[in-house]
């Protein structure tokens, strides 16, 4: 029999309470999902923390766009880091890169320490580093607990066979979890191939603003994405892939 992880991301407390509902484990939360998730005011996680009672991994990225950050971007994710321990967060979604696409060890190793006994999951960061098997080792002798991967790929389902070797090259040492549009039409797909036991989703869906009154060509963010649609967490999504996990541990 196995046991499967199911982690939703989520970017509001409404989107967090809809996982809860659905059956998630627990919370991946963050700002801004929608260009890949930043990293979450205290207020929002205060409020989750108020309202649902998953553990909250908090997800520690200072801007969107890469990876190799500046001192004073670490300084803020250190501080952040110290900041969520403090809180009572559950666990930290930390990556760092160096200029030559390697795991950027030594400032990770600081984070780490700063996030004292919080679960470290590596997010996918992974995804754009040069050597994802000498990064899982890496990953592994820091302590981190979860890796997030899509398997290099835009979409977890086209990067399924490398997913698989990492998570066979893994073994007991570390949980690969598989990320990247996971979704209840592909769920079976995932499992059956990557024999992966963790599983991350959002499960977005979009509404419709409650404005009535739109102002037409005025864009205040992404010029493709229109201000007056909201991206939530689907109950039903979430539902229907842990009705699917569930079905695997009869």
């Amino acid at each position: 029999m196995k046991s499967f992880i199911l982690e939703c991301c989520v970017d509001s407390v409404e989107s967090a309470i809809a996982a809860q509902k659905g059956g998630a484990d627990r919370l991946e939360l963050c700002s801004n999902l929608i260009i890949g998730g930043t990293t979450p005011g205290i207020n929002l996680f205060l409020a989750v923390r108020e309202k649902v009672c998953l553990k909250v991994h908090v997800l520690i990225r200072p801007r969107f766009g890469d990876f190799c950050y500046t001192d004073e971007e670490f300084s803020i994710m250190l501080k952040d880091v110290e900041m969520f321990r403090k809180n009572g967060a559950d666990g930290v979604v930390i990556g760092m890169l160096n200029k030559d696409g390697s795991l950027d060890a030594a400032r990770m190793e600081k984070l780490i320490s700063a996030a004292g006994d919080m679960s470290i999951t590596l997010h996918r960061a992974f995804d754009v580093c040069r050597d994802p098997f000498r990064t899982m080792e890496e990953a592994m002798d820091l302590g981190i607990s979860t890796i997030l991967t899509s398997g290099q790929k835009n979409r977890c389902y086209d990067g399924k066979e490398l997913i698989r070797e990492l998570v066979e090259k893994a073994g007991n040492r570390i949980d690969i979890m598989v990320g990247g549009g996971v979704k209840g039409t592909i769920i079976r797909e995932l499992v059956d191939i990557t024999r992966a036991r963790s599983f991350h989703m959002s499960g977005k869906i979009e509404i419709d603003s409650a404005m009535v009154y739109r102002k037409k060509d005025v864009s205040m963010g992404l010029p493709m994405l229109s201000e007056y649609t909201i991206f939530r967490t689907d109950e039903k999504e979430v539902a229907k892939v842990r009705d699917i996990l569930r079905s695997y541990e009869l």
